[in-house]
């Protein structure tokens, strides 16, 4: 009997023994893979779990730092330890997308001569090439925008954006290449003005605005590469549908977004059906396709391919109180009209005296003839602030800066729209166990599971 109660005791503290030694084992593993994971790049350790992503590169910049064939050099003007979390953080990962791109950090305190030599402020970083001789520089005020308007609500301003990703990009595809577009926005005719959005993101794809009467032009300038006009609320003179007329047949590239009242613009009517669009004499409602059963508010069924595709990620474009246009056919063979935003079978153009027809009507389409395109929007909603600003998940903007950069062959959309900073946002951060549970802690449990369960079948 003493025996086997000897025996019995022996096997359970071998058994013990060697369950120590296991988990010792596993602990040795653990604190292993620790300590290797501390020493990991912050881009690799971070993980974003904001809930807009600030950190999240598009693909339209890796694309961008993919093709990269000339050295780009990041040059901080500032304390790094002082810096925003959040700024260190994205120059970190983005700059490590690209072998192409070097950073170097000044400390303009103990630098001071470094403000002169880069004629630049603190708190900013200079992008430059030397391939190219070219630089440019984005302040840090730049990446992390204020809404200075909370200041009268709240006392201060709180911030609102953040836009590393877009003001990156843009300064790295400015140093890096020489191909600049001019786009000319007419006035003149009660045109809607252009909001800092849509002016901002032109700007980064390397697109220069400039203002331009019609009325007080004898012809639309020879280095214009596209005139915009923005929701015209009077009509045209005979004369400037001529001046028109004379662009396109020159190759020219037109962008018309219409107005509210398209009854009040009736030569640029006329302008339009050589190309085959004609008024649906209405606003559209679409009983299938509405915001909640707004049936004004119109999401358009889109086809779009190629670069006009770039960066839809939803295909929800939002349009208020749009005018319909009905597809023709152009008053030329050479003419080629192509339709990209339509409504759905149920579409209806509704008079003002409540008249209603059905169909599937046009809401924007582009017609190009030899080296000319002409771009229609229906509805000055898809650029309006009031509607890109209160949906912030809607993609007018991307459709509208692809719509613009599918004019040209050496252009690029790289307007990329800054991330919201009204909610809250995070990095989780490798601090110990936590890091190693967030890439390993799945394979651990398991194998401490494992054992266990290996260790009561032995007892059994």
């Amino acid at each position: 009997m003493r025996s086997n109660i000897h025996l019995t005791n022996s096997i359970a503290s071998k058994q013990g023994s060697y369950s120590v030694g296991l988990t010792a084992l596993v602990i040795a593993i653990v604190v292993l893979i620790n300590l290797i994971v501390g020493q990991l790049p912050s881009q690799v350790r971070q993980i974003d779990i904001s809930t807009n992503n600030i950190y999240e590169i598009t693909d339209t910049s890796r694309e961008l730092l993919d093709g990269l064939d000339r050295d780009v050099t990041f040059t901080v003007l500032a304390d790094k330890s002082s810096t925003d979390e959040r700024i260190r953080n994205f120059i970190d990962r983005y700059s490590a997308l690209s072998s192409h791109i070097s950073v170097e950090w000044i400390d303009p305190v103990l630098h001071p001569s470094a403000l002169t030599t880069y004629s630049a402020d603190s708190d900013t970083i200079v992008v430059s090439c030397d391939d190219t001789d070219r630089s440019t520089t984005v302040a840090f005020s730049d990446i992390i925008n204020y809404d200075e308007m909370s200041y009268y609500t709240t006392g201060s301003a709180t911030e609102s954006e953040f836009d590393g990703e877009g003001q990156l990009s843009s300064a790295v595809n400015y140093v890096t290449t020489d191909v600049t577009r001019n786009v000319y926005y007419t006035s003149g005719h009660g045109e809607s003005s252009l909001s800092s959005s849509v002016t901002d993101l032109l700007g980064k794809s390397s697109l220069t605005l400039t203002e331009l009467n019609l009325m007080m032009a004898s012809s639309i300038p020879e280095d214009c590469d596209l005139l915009l006009m923005d929701a015209p609320a009077n009509d045209l003179s005979e004369d400037e549908v001529s001046m028109l007329t004379d662009y396109m047949d020159g190759g020219g590239h037109l962008f018309v977004i219409l107005g509210s009242d398209v009854s009040q613009t009736p030569n640029l009517a006329s302008f339009l059906e050589t190309y085959g669009l004609t008024s649906a004499g209405g606003y559209i409602a679409d009983m299938q396709r509405s915001y909640q059963g707004n049936y004004y508010y119109i999401f358009p069924e889109l086809s779009v391919s190629g670069d006009m595709a770039n960066e839809l990620q939803s295909d929800m474009v939002l349009l208020v109180n749009a005018n319909g246009l009905v597809e023709g056919t152009p008053s030329r063979d050479t003419i080629t009209l192509t339709p990209f935003m339509t409504t759905s079978s149920s579409g209806y153009a509704v008079t003002e005296d409540g008249q209603s027809t059905q169909g599937t009507y046009v809401l924007g389409a582009t017609a190009t003839e030899n080296d000319s395109r002409l771009t229609v929007i229906s509805s000055e909603s898809l650029i309006d602030e009031t509607i890109t600003s209160q949906f912030t998940n809607i993609e007018n903007l991307t459709l509208f800066v692809n719509s613009v950069t599918a004019n040209f062959d050496d252009i690029e959309n790289l307007s990329i729209e800054p991330k919201s900073l009204q909610i809250e946002y995070n990095t989780m951060q490798y601090t110990g166990l936590i890091g190693l549970a967030a890439i390993v802690g799945i394979p651990v449990v398991f194998l401490l599971y494992g054992l266990r369960r290996w260790m009561k079948r032995r007892k059994a």
